[in-house]
């Protein structure tokens, strides 16, 4: 990068930082270090709630996964509106009335104690796995950029996060990523913009979107009812409800963000908004992807993007395989943008066949290259039998450093750190609150002064940020890295949600048949995962429903085990 970069840079993450050291100065309780004593509006909330989703994985994987298979991944969010309904209706009221600190306290409550660790638990073996994981997406970018060690950028991003978080709790986190998507939202506007400026003089956004439509990167929807396709609007619909439902509603590094509202009007209006936003800021992501993907229909674009790999293969005994393969790519380069004109010019005069004709022409030189790809990756393999051969996450990231003017790389980056940043820090402080309050508070110190907890939260939060980079130096082994952190959560967040459903709505089962529903339900989730028998949203549905129809059962070989205070009670909003 240059130096007008990295002021860009160094200067936005010093700014943001600043920030929310500044707001949290006066973070005196373990209410304020938790909730922000419950004091936030709904702006607040809702952009907080949005920055915890949305982490640097988002920014870095979806160009590249629109990139390489299209635009189908959108339709993984279109659960999360109706998800936000029921929470607004059903998780939020009850969570404000019992003035609860984490979800966890709740299924005591209803349940018993063993049921509260045993979902604190498997929300925090979770939660702490995935944050590694988006420790790591930035970390990829300063090594690839800097051609420095991997492991010293992992800790030296963690290490920022960790700071604010420790020092200011929940109002640090919420403030700072007021700021984040601030300015997330305007870079990204900006991104769009020069994407369309860097496409030839005669190719603006609508032609750009039919050369990628004409390549099968448009595909955004798909109605086929394929259980083992990952994206289609029915794995969104119902296999994405669950998963956001159980996200939203049961994981604390949510529920801490909308718990922070003033009251249960902010907090669902919060809610609403992102709701409202994520599918349209998911889709203008993707869109940025098959943006890049025209832009190389006319400049010849890197056969594999992981510059580091490939530097070190054009350095090694198969320089002149790589050469050769090299050369012939830019041969099919060229000649493909032949066939590009004659599809803009049937576009353009309406002329159907002769759009086929050089959709047909280019499907086959996407074909050849495709097989030159399989042939460079496999010199790579050869070369290098432990060299990472998934670029996915390369992509927008290469494409931008190679193209886009000085300072607003920069800002690009600045932009994907902020992400991080953001969505490391919810779930941080999320393990902390729920260490101290579903733990440390219930098992081991109960009854102590309140600053005590807050100087234990702090020191948990500080634990709980070392074991997320730890996690973060293996994370590189994960593959595409928003696949990585959904099919983890897909793995937990069913169970969880069929906990919290059966408190709700089943209340004739008690704890001791709910927990052992949740033990074999979680069982039955992992074997048919590992089995690889279906797509793994509807492992959200599958841990859901089994949850249910167990602790049903479970509970007539119970008779004695009674449903909890809560089952009772009807909350009054």
């Amino acid at each position: 990068m240059s130096s007008i970069d990295w002021i860009v840079l160094v200067f936005t993450l010093f700014v943001i930082v600043a920030y929310g050291l500044y707001q949290s100065k006066n973070v005196k309780t373990i209410d304020g270090y938790i909730l922000s004593d419950r004091s936030l509006p709904w702006y607040t909330v809702g952009l907080s709630v949005m920055a915890t989703q949305a982490s640097a994985i988002t920014f870095l994987s979806a160009p590249g996964l629109a990139y390489s298979s299209g635009m189908s991944f959108v339709q993984f969010y279109f659960g999360l509106p109706l998800a936000m309904i029921v929470l607004c209706v059903t998780f939020v009221p009850i969570f404000h009335k019992l003035k609860v600190y984490t979800a966890y306290e709740f299924l005591e409550k209803r349940f018993d104690v063993n049921t509260r660790v045993f979902t604190a638990a498997l929300f925090l073996i979770q939660r702490g796995i995935s944050t590694g994981i988006t420790i790591f997406a930035p970390a990829i970018i300063l090594s690839s950029i800097l051609q420095i060690d991997l492991v010293m950028t992992t800790i030296g991003i963690g290490a920022l996060v960790v700071i604010y978080t420790v020092y200011g709790g929940t109002k640090a986190v919420s403030y700072t990523q007021l700021l984040q998507m601030s300015i997330i939202f305007g870079g990204l506007l900006l991104a769009g913009v020069l994407v369309v400026h860097l496409l030839p003089e005669h190719i603006g956004f609508s032609e750009a979107l039919h050369i990628a439509g004409k390549s099968g990167k448009a595909n955004a929807i798909d109605f086929n009812l394929d259980l083992n396709n990952q994206y289609t609007v029915w794995t969104g619909l119902i296999g994405g409800f669950f998963l956001q439902l159980s996200y939203f509603g049961t994981d604390q590094s949510q529920v801490g963000r909308y718990l922070t509202g003033s009251s249960v009007k902010q907090s669902r209006m919060g809610l609403l908004m992102n709701g409202l936003l994520k599918v349209p800021l998911q889709f203008c992501i993707l869109l940025i992807g098959i943006l890049v993907f025209a832009y190389y229909q006319y400049h010849t674009p890197p056969l594999f993007f992981n510059q580091q790999v490939i530097e070190e293969l054009n350095q090694s005994d198969h320089r002149e395989a790589y050469q050769s393969i090299m050369n012939r790519h830019e041969v099919i380069s060229q000649e493909k943008r032949i066939h590009l004109n004659e599809l803009t010019d049937g576009l353009a005069e309406k002329d159907d066949i002769k759009i086929e004709a050089a959709k047909a022409q280019l499907q086959q030189y996407n074909e050849h290259d495709q097989a030159l790809r399989s042939e460079l990756i496999t010199l790579i393999e050869r070369n290098n039998p432990e060299a990472d051969t998934n670029d996915n996450n390369y992509i927008f990231l290469r494409f931008v450093s190679d193209t886009f003017p000085k300072g607003l790389i920069g800002l690009l980056i600045a932009i994907i750190f902020l992400a991080s940043m953001g969505a490391t820090a919810s779930a941080i402080n999320s393990l902390s609150s729920t260490t101290v309050i579903d733990i440390y508070k219930r098992f081991v110190r109960k009854g102590r002064e309140d600053a005590h907890y807050l100087r234990v939260s702090r020191i948990t939060t500080f634990c709980w940020g070392v074991f997320t980079i730890l996690i973060a130096l293996y994370a590189n082994r994960l593959g595409n890295l928003l696949e990585a952190v959904n099919i983890l959560g897909s793995l937990f967040y069913g169970t969880i949600l069929g906990i919290f459903l059966v408190a709700f709505y089943v209340k004739r089962v008690g704890g001791r048949a709910v927990f052992w529903a949740a033990v074999l339900s979680e069982i039955f989730v992992i074997g048919i995962w590992k089995m690889d028998i279906i797509a793994f949203l509807w492992l959200n549905l599958i841990g859901c429903v089994l949850v249910i129809l167990f602790g049903s059962v479970l509970q007539s070989f119970f008779p004695g085990n009674k449903p909890g205070t809560m089952a009772s009670q009807s909350p009054k909003y």
